[in-house]
């Protein structure tokens, strides 16, 4: 190198593994030795990707309120042989299949129409729904209880009486009744598939013996009862009597025998 000459400056390398982009410098306690991509919670970078948009509840609506429906219905015991010995006195009950095939025995019993005593209607549906006659000696006592079909709750009140066979034939014409049968009175608690109706039973039996000791005169007054002023909402469908000249449908059965509608 002679004397005119100035040395040249010397170019600085920068490794070319490695080698930081520019940028802010991590945070001393992270030692993992990798890149972060996004900037943590507590930095002022953007977080709408990192925090997720609360959701926002549905309210709730509130359950809807049934409407409340008060029905009254009437039926009797009708006693065969009632002034009697009562190891020959007979009951008429009804039968109906429930939803698992079973027979359910229970007194005939139906709707107070518009016009109708609670007296008339029972007389009215012992005869619909046993073909037989019966005329009311006394009050048995009365049954409430609720239900809920079809979008309602239904209060029901059934008014039941002693009655006395007048005349007529056992039969199962009616549509909602599977099957009519005389029962022993000394088997109807036995037989009664329901308990309300089996105290009712127990009422009649000591009715039974007033009325064979001291006379139709010893029983107790009917209860005062006025007739129905407007029609009912009824629960369900109301029975009506099959044409006997109209051709029969499949799955409709038209003797009360059988499986219903």
């Amino acid at each position: 190198m002679s004397d005119g000459e100035q040395p040249k400056p010397r170019r600085r390398r920068g490794r070319r593994r490695g080698r930081r982009a520019a940028g802010p410098p991590e945070a001393a306690g992270d030692q993992s030795g990798t890149h972060r991509k996004h900037p943590p919670p507590n930095s002022s970078g953007d977080q709408s990707a990192a925090t997720p948009k609360p959701q926002r509840s549905r309210p709730r609506r509130p359950p809807e309120r049934l409407r409340t429906v008060h029905e009254t219905s009437a039926g009797g015991l009708v006693i065969d042989g009632i002034d009697g010995p009562k190891d020959t006195q007979v009951a008429a009950l009804i039968g109906r299949l429930d939803r698992r095939g079973r027979m359910l025995w229970s007194l005939p019993k139906g709707h107070i129409e518009m016009g109708e005593t609670a007296e008339q209607t029972a007389i009215r549906e012992v005869a619909e729904e046993t073909g037989i006659q019966g005329s009311v000696l006394a009050a048995l006592g009365s049954i409430d209880y609720w239900f809920v079909t079809e979008g309602r709750r239904v209060h029901k009140t059934v008014h039941h009486y002693l009655m006395r066979f007048l005349g007529g034939e056992l039969s199962d014409e009616d549509i909602e009744v599977s099957e009519v049968a005389w029962v022993p009175l000394t088997e109807l608690r036995s037989r009664l598939a329901y308990a309300d109706e089996r105290r009712l039973a127990e009422v009649a039996d000591d009715l039974i013996d007033k009325l064979q000791t001291d006379g139709p005169e010893a029983l107790p007054p009917l209860p005062r009862t006025t007739p129905r002023r407007r029609g009912q909402t009824h629960s369900h469908t109301r029975r009506h009597r099959t044409d006997p000249t109209a051709q029969p449908q499949p799955g409709r059965r038209t003797n009360g025998c059988g499986p219903g509608p």
